[in-house]
């Protein structure tokens, strides 16, 4: 390990919200050294499904995803393809769905109002029960693979060091700095980043502090080859939670599974039957498709207890920064946040309004947010 004097930032995780951090932190002229367990796609960046929306309920959430997704769009290295997003909501949320989509279109965020039959120039499926369905044109995927080591190779080139296979064994405060310990060395600065995903609420007891972030296992069904008349773009259901949508000439899809929380590890194949049973309500011509189980895989979600992330610095604590518990929307908000986290640690306002973000609302009650999650 370098010396202890030469770092101002210690970033823990290298996924793609640590990769970004580390990025903008670097580029405002601060020393930073990341600590990785592993590889920097190897966690929760690695198997997300990819999707990109600014398709939210609340001021923060649409903003970090629109200033994100501005960014990923001059990125080529982020694969972004702006194949839409298609909310079907039902008949119970359809006004509630509204009030968020007139706070998109006050940010800019060019969502379009649909009809259930309208909608079907996007996608074929049932309309029982549907309320209306939102476009989101500017929405869409992008590679996070591609996109993360792009940060990574940005953060290098502006000075930050990584340091891969690295995991974080004791963190203490020691004077005005953390020291941080590894299997091979300790590092020393005054502040530092919790940006280690699933594991973020484990990397925060390190240090003797409770950050409520926790892991979710989720599953990503994959169809064999489909003859499709058309891509499909990320569908959503919001009355089953079922989620689909292209990937060549397959489709992937999922639903999460709310008790699946914790350190389990591999596929849930038990999963597979609730899943498509809700999802051939709504799209009954999957009858047809095959699964193809070599091709499907599953992640860990960071989950909050309100399923929103933890952003800024922690309260009563110096030099602790928290940007985890994303709760599946890490890469649609990685850029935006990075700014943010940069614009914390110089001491700055942030560019976006981070308050419902803060770790103050738990101290505060938090309450479950209208926001949706896939």
């Amino acid at each position: 390990m370098t010396a202890e004097a030469e770092w101002d930032v210690v970033v823990i995780g290298a996924g793609i919200i640590g990769a970004a951090c580390a990025w903008r932190l670097a580029e405002r002229g601060l020393r930073v050294r990341v600590l990785e367990q592993g590889s920097p796609t190897g966690g929760s960046t690695g198997k997300s499904a990819a999707g990109v929306r600014a398709q939210f309920a609340t001021d923060s959430n649409i903003l970090l995803s629109k200033r994100s997704i501005e960014e990923y769009a001059a990125m080529p290295a982020s694969g972004y393809r702006p194949a839409g997003y298609l909310m079907l909501v039902p008949q119970g949320q359809w006004e509630a769905h509204l009030t968020g989509v007139e706070r998109q279109h006050a940010h800019g965020v060019p969502t379009e109002v649909l009809t259930p039959a309208q909608a079907q120039r996007h996608a074929s499926f049932e309309t029982n029960g549907l309320g209306g369905c939102t476009f989101g044109p500017t929405d869409g995927f992008v590679d996070p693979h591609g996109l993360t080591f792009e940060y990574v190779r940005l953060a290098r080139e502006a000075g930050a060091c990584f340091s891969l296979n690295t995991p974080v064994t004791a963190i203490t405060r020691e004077g005005d700095r953390w020291r941080v310990t590894t299997p091979t060395g300790e590092v020393e600065a005054p502040q530092v980043l919790n940006a280690a995903g699933a594991w973020s609420g484990e990397v925060a007891a390190l240090a003797g502090l409770e950050v409520p972030v926790g892991p979710a296992r989720r599953m990503v069904f994959t169809t064999g080859p489909l003859n499709l008349l058309r891509p499909l773009p990320m569908v959503f259901d919001l009355e089953s939670g079922v989620w689909l949508r292209s990937e060549g000439e397959r489709l992937i899809l999922g639903r999460a599974d709310e008790a699946d929380v914790g350190w389990r590890e591999g596929m849930n194949w038990a999963w597979l039957e609730p899943t498509l049973d809700r999802a051939l309500e709504r799209f009954p011509w999957l009858e047809t498709a095959s699964l193809d189980r070599r091709a499907s895989w599953w992640g860990y979600y960071e989950v909050t207890p309100d399923h929103q992330p933890v952003v800024g610095r922690m309260p009563g604590v110096d030099g602790w920064l928290n940007a985890c518990g994303f709760s599946g929307h890490g890469v649609m908000q990685a850029a935006a946040v990075a700014r943010v986290i940069a614009q914390e640690a110089l001491g700055e306002a942030p560019f976006i309004d981070i308050s419902p973000l803060r770790y103050e609302r738990f101290t505060a009650g938090a309450l479950l947010s209208p926001d949706i999650q896939v």
